[in-house]
């Protein structure tokens, strides 16, 4: 079997069916492919057997993209979660999330040298890997003085609220990371990032929070696949918009 009837045979065979990956010949298992011909060699489905490994691996690849149905949907999977897949142990599944997490970082621009001037270009950083999430997400663009970013880490997973909020966590690795300035940013799901009352009280919270720890924060940024709201722009605690 040739390489490209081989693509066209895995692309279409039925996850129902036994694993062919024994039957090959050893120079046409994905993993030599990608050693001899490159990964373009190799179609979805063969990339993720070569992360996978052994005598199951089609099998594995198959369950997978049957139940995710997309890469994507597979990115934002828990490591607890595909580990629960028959099969797939812990030291697999923290592969295949170091890899997918490593393939998104590529698509992403260079968050360490990526210098933020405007609103808008704070978006294009964040809304290709916060957009899509499922559950919000808060967390804080850390910048140097001549705004370029050092980090952005997340401080904290599910509704904002100024009720659960700490503070001190925002703060936290800015401090130690002796940024010079922060942006907020979360992330609104549904869809719609207009800001809700606790968006705007968070805001003011950690703005004054920034006053006595002489760390400005020069905006608060709601997130969604297509959009976003600068609660600075919207002249929303900031005061005037620009």
């Amino acid at each position: 079997m040739t390489t490209k009837q081989y693509a066209l045979f895995t692309a279409t065979y039925t996850p129902a069916a036994t694993s062919t990956l024994p039957a090959l010949p050893e120079y046409e298992q994905p993993y030599k492919r990608v050693l001899r011909d490159g990964p373009n060699a190799c179609n979805t489905l063969e990339l993720l057997m070569t992360l996978i490994g052994g005598r199951q691996a089609e099998r594995i690849a198959r369950e997978l993209l049957a139940h995710y149905q997309s890469l994507s949907q597979l990115s934002r999977a828990p490591a607890q979660e595909l580990a629960g897949f028959t099969g797939i142990g812990e030291a697999t599944a923290i592969r295949l999330k170091s890899a997918l997490e490593l393939s998104r970082r590529l698509l992403t621009p260079d968050a360490e040298r990526f210098c933020i001037r405007t609103p808008a270009e704070a978006a294009q950083l964040l809304m290709q890997d916060m957009g899509p999430l499922e559950q919000e997400e808060i967390r804080v663009v850390l910048l140097d003085t001549r705004n370029r970013v050092i980090a952005i880490p997340m401080i904290y997973r599910g509704s904002l609220n100024s009720a659960s909020l700490r503070v001190c966590e925002l703060f936290r690795e800015a401090i130690r990371r002796n940024a010079a300035t922060i942006m907020l940013t979360h992330n609104h799901p549904s869809g719609d990032p207009t800001p809700s009352a606790d968006d705007i009280r968070v805001t003011q919270i950690v703005i004054e929070a920034g006053k006595l720890l002489d760390i400005e924060v020069l905006d608060h940024l709601i997130i969604t696949t297509h959009r976003y709201v600068s609660l600075k722009e919207r002249g929303l605690v900031f005061g005037e918009g620009r």
